[in-house]
């Protein structure tokens, strides 16, 4: 049997109909499960200390360490101090960066001079959530700063997470600096 001319047009516009509700849905689910706390602060420091939690420290920031730290971070570093913790040799810091919109909290642990493990422990964009993966944030393991204050490895980017892989990048390398200062205190 054939179809008019007609029908062809009705079932054409009921298939758009229908991707449009399917884009609209997968939308809404991506940023419903991209969006949330995975882990907490607390939780985070006692899973990377073990059953020897230490206490919190502060580092404080000095001018030159502001002014080294708006070097690595594209902007003015704000607050007097910044806390760890740390057990022999190992620090822990839990910081967060602006993806594009939202802070995105990331904790990163160094020890001896290198990251050990960084992981996205909240996450508030409504894009840009992949960087929480551990297939991403495993390029940072072994990882360390250069002289001129980069990484020394580089990390692969994610296709419309740009600015989230930047933010997770930048707190990498000012926690790498961090750690430096915490070892001539």
């Amino acid at each position: 049997m054939f179809k008019t001319r007609r029908s062809f047009k009705t079932s054409g516009r009921r298939a758009t109909s229908v991707a449009l509700l399917f884009a609209l849905l997968l939308t809404i689910a991506n940023t419903a499960f991209g969006k949330g706390v995975y882990q907490t602060g607390p939780d985070f420091i006692a899973e990377s200390f073990g059953e020897s939690t230490p206490e919190a420290k502060s580092l404080w920031l000095t001018p030159e360490l502001k002014e080294t730290g708006k070097k690595i971070m594209g902007k003015r570093i704000r607050g007097i101090r910044e806390r760890y913790w740390a057990h022999e040799g190992k620090t822990v810091w839990i910081m967060e960066e602006i993806g594009k919109e939202r802070p995105i909290t990331i904790g990163v642990v160094v020890n001896d001079h290198q990251i050990e493990r960084i992981k996205i422990l909240a996450f508030r964009e409504s894009r840009g959530w992949e960087v929480r993966y551990p297939a991403f944030t495993a390029q940072y393991d072994n990882v360390k700063i250069t002289p001129d204050l980069k990484l020394d490895q580089h990390i692969d980017g994610i296709t419309g997470a740009t600015l989230s892989v930047r933010a997770v990048t930048k707190i990498a390398r000012l926690s790498l600096f961090y750690h430096q200062q915490t070892l001539d205190q």
